[in-house]
């Protein structure tokens, strides 16, 4: 019954109002609300494909986060590893004792030896296998929930991007989203339109504040929509597209700034104008995360966007698009009545509206503190990442610097490690590595930014590689050294730039750099 139906069984039933004043009419206020939470409630027929779309490609960005993360797990976690999540997490229980079970969630605890962390990874990609197959979906993504988190909780560093915590805050809201059957194929129920709201909320406020971000840093070259003609250079790890797209003409990358902004600022509006105004935000939004796609390496992200945005549209579109392949019912169609896993989690629902509302504010108004009736249980929530704030590139980097290690046997004759996928070696393309996430490699192009004493992580890979740790000597292409580790160590910086096309074309070489300095002088062991 939806809230129209119920709405019409009340008045019908009642008895006229002169006869009995007392009983609620269509105009008293506690009605009016009852029949808007009753709408929320109730399970709607129109975005049920969508749904379902959705939560299959959540499945793949769980299933490729998963495989990314174990790959690399022995060099990044491992006890020989950069950051030894078994030691981490002995401090953590040193320092928090019982507390250490809220503030860092992992079930980790349970074990924290490196073989453990390898079985979460498993487990977190065979139940990833049965959400794209739409097996036991409620009970996936509740799993998949937690698995991921324990991962993020220890990785440190390494695993501290937005798209994990936005992986994160989607599975969470995608627990409400998924029906309580064992298969998706024989769900007859529709979503949620609390939870289809609260999906829709997400993604708004994922792009509104991407673009927003960018104006209240006050950076110039955002605000003179100049960005591009530095970013497709100096972005982390850049698409071999990106050395075109960084030679095209400037009132392209003009026109195309100006573009991103208009989806990012004023389409999230479209989403209230019925369901046109949602299938215009799916495909503009698709459209964007599709061009960032082609010039920049961004793992899972612009899928998990793409993800989201199937579920702004609803069942005419899809039956409209793929037609006889699409059994959907059509608008309108009734579906079951709630259901109780709904009604027992709505108060949640309602909290994370409120929370993610007071946080999304005080982002974009640059407020320093928030209530303090808020502050408390929203920092008690913050372990989980589940309520997160967004908002990527506020500021522009306008040059890129890159962190080239060197090892030498005798002090005096140095050769370079070659990193499998970032920038090094003058020749060698950008090279398509999405939806896969190199974290080493990433974190070095932010160090890069800093100094090494504001990223201790990185001493702690050049003591591994001295020492000749081969779990972290994995994560690189070439290590000069097969033989024995280097006496020597030393990181020089580097700032690179596109060659231009002349240059490319008598020498074949994709970058070129210039000496800056020394990231860190030349370390050995004692």
């Amino acid at each position: 019954m939806n809230s129209s139906q119920l709405s019409d069984a009340i008045h019908r039933d009642s008895p006229p109002a002169e006869s009995n004043p007392t009983r609620p009419t269509r105009r008293n206020p506690i009605f009016r609300l009852f029949s808007v939470f009753s709408w929320l409630l109730a399970p709607s027929a129109s975005y049920r494909v969508g749904s379902h779309v959705f939560l299959r490609l959540l499945g793949v960005c769980h299933l490729t986060a998963f495989l990314s993360v174990l790959h690399q797990l022995d060099g990044l976690l491992g006890d020989d590893g950069i950051l030894p999540a078994s030691q981490w997490l002995a401090a953590v229980a040193q320092q928090l004792g019982t507390a250490r079970f809220w503030q860092a969630p992992t079930l980790c605890w349970i074990s924290p030896d490196a073989e453990f962390l390898h079985t979460l990874c498993v487990a977190g990609a065979v139940v990833s296998v049965l959400l794209v197959l739409g097996i036991m979906t409620r009970v996936a993504l509740a799993a998949l929930w937690a698995l991921y988190l324990s991962v993020v909780t220890v990785g440190g560093v390494f695993f501290g991007f937005q798209w994990d915590a936005l992986l994160l805050e989607t599975t969470f809201l995608a627990c409400l989203i998924a029906p309580g059957s064992w298969t998706l194929s024989k769900s007859k129920t529709g979503t949620s339109r609390g939870a289809l709201l609260m999906v829709w909320w997400l993604l708004c406020r994922l792009m509104f504040a991407s673009g927003a971000v960018k104006l209240l840093s006050h950076d110039p070259l955002w605000r003179q929509f100049t960005a591009l003609a530095v970013h497709f250079e100096t972005q982390p790890l850049p698409m071999p597209l990106a050395w075109w797209a960084h030679h095209l003409p400037g009132w392209v990358q003009t026109s195309s700034c100006v573009a991103m902004f208009v989806i990012e600022l004023g389409v999230p509006f479209a989403t209230l104008f019925g369901c046109w105004g949602r299938r215009f935000a799916a495909v503009a939004f698709a459209l964007l995360m599709g061009g960032i796609a082609l010039t920049g390496n961004y793992c899972f992200f612009n899928l998990l966007v793409v993800a989201m945005c199937c579920t702004l549209l609803d069942d005419s579109f899809w039956k409209r698009l793929f037609g006889k392949f699409i059994a959907a019912p059509e608008s309108g169609t009734p579906v079951a009545s709630l259901s109780w896993f709904t009604v027992a989690f709505t108060p949640v629902l309602l909290l994370y509206c409120a929370f993610s509302v007071i946080l999304s504010g005080s982002q974009l108004f640059q407020l320093r503190n928030i209530p303090s009736w808020a502050a408390l249980p929203i920092g008690y929530l913050a372990p989980f990442r589940t309520i997160n704030t967004y908002g990527l590139f506020a500021v522009m980097t306008k040059t890129r610097p890159e962190i080239i290690l060197e090892g030498s046997a005798d002090g005096y004759s140095w050769k370079e490690y070659q990193f499998k996928y970032k920038i090094g070696d003058l020749k060698r393309a950008p090279r398509i590595v999405a939806p896969y996430q190199p974290r080493l490699d990433w974190q070095m192009w932010f160090a890069s930014l800093g100094d090494i004493r504001s990223n201790p992580w990185f001493s702690n890979l050049m003591l591994r590689i001295l020492q000749g740790k081969l779990q972290s000597l994995s994560l690189l292409e070439e290590n000069p050294f097969t033989d024995k580790p280097p006496r020597f160590l030393r990181a020089a910086l580097f700032k690179y730039k596109f060659t231009t096309p002349e240059v490319r074309e008598r020498t074949g070489e994709w970058w070129d750099r210039d000496f800056q300095g020394y990231y860190s002088q030349p370390v050995s062991l004692p």
